[in-house]
């Protein structure tokens, strides 16, 4: 399994034991990320008694990178074996109803950020030139978090999740603008990395920890800090989910082996 730990989501690597770390400076060619929050190293060893891969930190393209270059990590743990990723990310709730400090489940998104890791020659070894993006989220895996969630007495909404270039917040204009297409987060990541770990044939689950509340008609001041420490006192819920998800990620599939 691999994971991919947004901003301010430590908590999580650190439920990952008997791990080894390679700093993201040692692996040749890897973007490296410049923001507060994201730890910068590739971190391996058994989360839940499941052999996991994680991507402390990201990069993203408002620090000046392209589509392509921000989802290269994604790349390199698909040629590493992983073949289930779970991405995670800070977000803003834009859905009302839903409430800061909570997680929400990504069951789809909408790339609003004007790049596509995909933009340029394809890669035939990677995946077709033009993959179909109709089940970008594995339903099984939405389900399997869900009923985990409920065992734990987290909450665990489920939305669509929009990604923007950044790095600005959102004008309330804009906040009502994403709310219409159908968003229920926004955050300035995960789906062009879900693009292209789709364009790989890999297995995905979303996980939002949501942050803050866009209400358009009430828009409230917030910061990357304020950002940073919400998602902070709610990453031991994601960690505890993301534990539960991989303890019985293998009953998953092997119940899909036998269909």
């Amino acid at each position: 399994m691999g994971l991919v730990l947004g901003s301010g989501l430590g908590a999580v690597s650190e439920r990952i034991t008997e791990f080894q770390d390679l700093p993201y400076s040692q692996i040749p060619g890897l973007p490296q990320s410049s923001i507060e929050g994201h730890g910068g190293f590739l971190r391996a060893g058994t989360l839940g008694g499941q052999s996991v891969l994680a991507l402390c930190g990201r990069v993203h393209l408002y620090e000046g990178y392209t589509a392509a270059e921000a989802c290269l990590p994604v790349r390199i743990l698909y040629e590493l074996g992983v073949r289930t990723l779970v991405l995670t990310n800070a977000a803003g709730a834009l859905n009302p109803l839903f409430s800061a400090g909570t997680l929400m489940c990504v069951t789809d998104h909408i790339n609003f950020s004007g790049q596509s890791p995909l933009t340029g020659p394809n890669a035939e070894e990677w995946g077709p030139r033009f993959p179909d993006l109709s089940r970008v989220w594995c339903p099984r895996l939405v389900a399997l978090a869900s009923a985990q969630a409920r065992r734990l007495g987290l909450v665990l909404e489920r939305g669509v999740y929009i990604q923007v270039a950044g790095p600005n917040l959102e004008t309330p204009a804009e906040t009502r603008a994403y709310r219409q297409f159908g968003a229920d987060a926004i955050g300035m990541s995960t789906a062009t990395e879900a693009i292209a770990a789709t364009h790989m044939g890999m297995r995905l689950l979303g996980v939002s920890c949501l942050t803050n509340k866009n209400l358009p008609d009430c828009m409230a001041e917030t910061s990357h800090q304020e950002v940073l420490d919400m998602a902070s006192r709610a990453a031991q819920d994601m960690a505890q989910l993301l534990e539960a998800v991989a303890q019985v990620l293998p009953g998953l599939d092997e119940s899909a082996d036998m269909a």
